[in-house]
């Protein structure tokens, strides 16, 4: 393994890519549930926010087909165009290429990629752009599905077997952030955790409310009872 596949996903060497994260697309996956797929997705682009990784949003013939971009991952970033595709493979459209190239001339050659579908649209970028570049590819695997569990599990084998670095939105959230020390995105990244992670979430509000006494994100208008019921009889 070459040294720089050994080298942590940092806010200074990475890029991120959305591919056809759309509701047609979205319909036919069944190798994830799709509102798991959906929140995972919200949860990556929020990291993404969080720690200014330029972002690519790319999407296939939304009119005449896919339909519009999930609206929760558009309203992250709601100062980027959408690159608008007839090709499954994004690496057929220039102004794809130029967008990845565009950031790749600061050093982003860490391509994080979340999209639909793994077996095609996903597998035939990923190659693409590794054989006509030194781009190095993450496919976030929980943010990525297929049409069958199979077909999202042998493309992901298909790509790691050239040299795709598989990965989750979570670990992706978390490598970036890599020390806790470091403050300016602490806070960001705690809202991602208790938002879009699941029972670590939970854990995490949990821990701010009863161990160390923070405030509650949300509370009840009020607090009625115990009151416990008279024993009759």
């Amino acid at each position: 393994m070459s040294n720089k596949l050994l080298e942590l996903l940092t806010p200074q060497n990475s890029q991120i890519i959305f591919i056809n994260q759309q509701p047609q697309m979205a319909f036919c996956v069944q190798s994830i549930d799709r509102q798991t797929l959906k929140n995972n997705v919200v949860g990556l682009a929020k990291a993404a926010k969080t720690f200014g990784i330029p972002t690519t949003i790319t999407a296939v013939e939304t009119a005449a087909f896919s339909g519009n971009t999930f609206p929760e991952l558009l309203s992250v970033f709601p100062d980027n165009d959408t690159l608008e595709r007839t090709s499954m493979n994004s690496w057929d459209d220039q102004n794809v290429r130029d967008a990845l190239a565009e950031h790749a001339k600061n050093g982003r050659k860490k391509i994080v990629v979340s999209g639909l579908w793994t077996k095609v649209c996903n597998l035939s970028f990923a190659l693409s752009a590794m054989h006509d570049t030194d781009y190095e590819i993450y496919m976030v695997a929980d943010a990525s599905g297929g049409t069958t569990l199979e077909a999202h599990q042998y493309a992901m084998d298909r790509m790691v077997q050239a040299g795709v670095i598989p990965v989750t939105w979570q670990q992706v959230l978390l490598e970036w952030q890599c020390d806790w020390a470091n403050k300016d995105t602490y806070d960001a990244v705690m809202d991602i955790v208790r938002e879009h992670s699941g029972a670590y979430g939970m854990g995490v509000d949990y821990a701010y409310t009863m161990v160390h006494k923070a405030p509650a994100r949300a509370m009840a208008r009020g607090s009625i009872g115990p009151n416990p019921a008279l024993k009759t009889g």
